[in-house]
């Protein structure tokens, strides 16, 4: 049976004109050697598997040929060539410097650049990796770089040529190498594919080439698996399937929603998503780059700019022809603020949910005096999912402590029977999701220190249940305006407020260094409590708890399983809703 080689290494280039997707670099290094003006040390940069390493021996190989092609490539038939193409050349030397980057390695190369060649007129000297060098290393490296003996050429390559010292790099012509297209690695993929007999569709191909990203070896070692697993006939269906990759088709879908404004559809298959095994954010991110393209398709001029197959190219044209341009630079912005929250939120798929709902209401023109505007309240979301899922009247009244449309809920408490002057369910839920993502609207895009005077002295009357509700949500806030305020916000969420004697409000906290932290941040506590229970008049007085002794703080999920315990309605009405503590 014959030696299996993967494909990186047995399509790997052997000369300048077989090196895929680096012309202008290649042509310069051509001419280089036809004209025999050569440098005395090169530094190939660029990411990974761009093919650095293949143009050094390309070029090596070039440099000693004893009679090289009108156009600068190797012979490929003398000496010299030969004792290349068999890897017994003495004049070319490769080392790893992430391996042997001490002094002492660098010393010994140093030793061997004054023995002359043998055959051919320069000693080539490829260091791989060279940033993995130590800088006592590179400091022994300088002199013999800068000024080498007539038979000495140096090629270094690197990934990261920031971390190079500037004294190496002044000492060397720079060629930086470009990430593969899309298109140029297809094209590469279909030639392996051709050579080696195997069948492909232009699809999977694509999904191979846009998971290399940029680098052909990464795209050569992903083809031989998915060439493996496909059984020599490699289909869209089972490369995604191989690659775990989110089908295209899921992107296409949920636009279309949006903008039909099918809430539910969306929230159904973004569970069938995340069921599967795919992270939300992931998702977000790949939306994003949809949305771009389909950005993109909508305008002839950048219709290039999608590196894409032709078939997926004409579905982006397609959807674009049905979104407006409004709607798309919308839905960048939320997904753009999605993406940036998700990694501080305690609560990711509720974050996903809430984006892509809002998504689907920018073009609901019962919010919106204007399709394309993001609105600003949800309530005719709201109204719809209420009425759908109301309880009978026998079933026990409550208040939900934070309403989420993804039945997601952060807690539920018992309500009793409210006065007359209580505000009743839906004048609860009525507040805008724009405040609990820290986004401009009419109330959050000012500060903290100016929320009195927005109150505008209003003395409106609030329950135990409104104000554990909004502290709940200022709580939920903090870390997105502040990021220090993460840790207390954490410790505040587990205190709940009373009200002693309307409208003051007493706050017992498990000891004097809650409360001094608290105490830093009591006047934007207590402007932020005026502003969103309308009541000028608040106070806030905070206590210290006594304790005989060690005392347990409960979270507030236990908070919640004690409440159940107590009052089981609580638990009839979250499964009446399908709630989930968050």
């Amino acid at each position: 049976m014959e030696e299996y080689i993967v494909s990186a290494r047995k399509y790997r280039p052997m000369t300048f004109d077989s090196v895929v997707g680096q012309l202008a670099l290649t042509t310069t290094l051509k001419n280089a050697v036809k004209s025999g003006k050569l440098a005395h040390a090169y530094l190939f940069c660029g990411p990974r598997g761009v093919g650095k390493t293949t143009c050094a021996r390309i070029f090596a190989k070039a440099i000693n040929c004893l009679s090289p092609t009108a156009d600068g490539e190797a012979c490929g038939h003398c000496e010299s060539c030969e004792a290349f193409n068999e890897q017994r050349s003495f004049n070319i030397f490769e080392l790893d410097a992430a391996s042997n980057n001490s002094v002492e390695h660098i010393k010994t190369l140093m030793e061997q650049t004054r023995i002359p060649p043998q055959v051919g007129k320069y000693k080539v000297f490829i260091i791989d990796e060279v940033h993995m060098l130590s800088t006592a290393a590179f400091n022994a490296f300088l002199k013999t770089l800068e000024e080498p003996p007539q038979h000495v050429i140096f090629i270094l390559a690197t990934t990261e040529k920031h971390k190079i010292l500037p004294t190496i790099l002044s000492r060397c012509q720079i060629y930086d190498f470009e990430r593969m297209t899309v298109q140029g690695t297809i094209d590469h993929l279909k030639y392996v594919a051709g050579k080696e007999g195997i069948q492909y569709e232009d699809e999977a191909l694509a999904v191979i080439a846009e998971k290399a990203d940029g680098g052909m070896r990464d795209a050569l070692s992903i083809f031989d698996q998915a060439a493996s697993f496909c059984q020599g006939d490699i289909t869209y269906q089972k490369v995604i399937e191989d690659l775990n990759v989110l089908d295209a088709e899921n992107y296409f879908n949920i636009i279309d929603l949006a903008v039909e404004n099918k809430v539910t559809d969306i929230m159904l298959l973004l569970n069938n998503i995340i069921n599967k095994g795919f992270d939300g954010g992931l998702l977000i991110q790949g939306l994003a780059k949809h949305v771009r393209n389909v950005l993109m398709a909508k305008d002839a001029q950048t219709l290039p700019l999608l590196e894409v197959s032709q078939q997926q190219r004409e579905r982006y044209q397609q959807q674009a022809q049905k979104c407006d341009t409004r709607f798309l630079y919308q839905a960048l912005r939320l997904m753009t603020q999605c993406d940036i929250n998700y990694r501080q939120s305690g609560n990711k798929r509720l974050l996903v949910e809430l984006t892509l709902i809002e998504i689907a209401q920018v073009t609901q023109s019962d919010d919106t005096p204007a399709a394309g505007r993001c609105p600003k309240r949800l309530k005719t979301l709201f109204k719809n999912l209420l009425q759908q899922s109301q309880p009978k009247k026998t079933a026990p009244q409550v208040a939900v402590a934070e309403p989420v449309v993804a039945q997601r809920p952060v807690a539920v408490t018992p309500k009793p029977e409210a006065p007359k002057s209580a505000p009743r369910l839906k004048k609860t839920i009525t507040f805008s999701w724009n405040n609990l993502l820290n986004k401009q609207d009419k109330t959050v895009g000012k500060t903290d220190d100016n929320t009195e005077d927005a109150a505008q002295k209003e003395q409106a009357p609030f329950t135990d249940q409104e104000l554990q509700l909004q502290w709940l949500s200022m709580c939920n806030r903090m870390p997105l305006k502040n990021q220090q305020l993460a840790g207390i916000a954490s410790r505040m969420k587990n205190l709940i407020p009373h009200i002693n004697e309307f409208p003051a409000i007493e706050l017992q906290v498990e000891n004097n260094l809650v409360k001094e932290q608290i105490e830093q941040i009591h006047k934007n506590i207590l402007s932020t409590l005026k502003l969103h229970l309308h009541n000028s008049a608040i106070t806030l007085t905070l206590t210290v708890a006594e304790h005989d002794g060690p005392v347990r703080i409960l979270t507030r999920r236990e908070q919640y399983e004690q409440m159940e315990q107590k009052n089981p309605s609580v638990g009839k009405l979250r499964e009446i809703f399908d709630l989930e503590l968050a």
